[in-house]
């Protein structure tokens, strides 16, 4: 069974402001590379179709890539803060 997944306050803010879904960030967890961060933290990363403007910028973009960085502790994985990357 998959480890429950929460969010702290600045990652739901931080993906607020930088245009990440709770799904998208799911996904990239469950089904990316995780990767060492800093301070014995994972990342994962993965892309998107998005065909549309950014929030950041209010450019257009057809592709997005998000990338949580995340705690895994037993029993569940807590999400500390999100990037966002657009692209064309």
């Amino acid at each position: 069974m998959a480890k429950p997944i929460y969010f702290s306050t600045h990652a739901r803010e931080q993906m607020l402001l930088r245009g990440a879904e709770e799904d998208e960030v799911i996904a990239a967890i469950r089904s990316g590379n995780w990767q060492p961060a800093k301070n014995g933290k994972f990342s994962a990363r993965a892309e998107f179709d998005y065909h549309r403007k950014s929030p950041v910028n209010q450019q257009f973009y057809s592709s997005k890539a998000v990338q949580p960085i995340f705690n895994e502790q037993p029993g569940r994985i807590i999400v500390v803060t999100v990037k966002v990357y657009y692209f064309n």
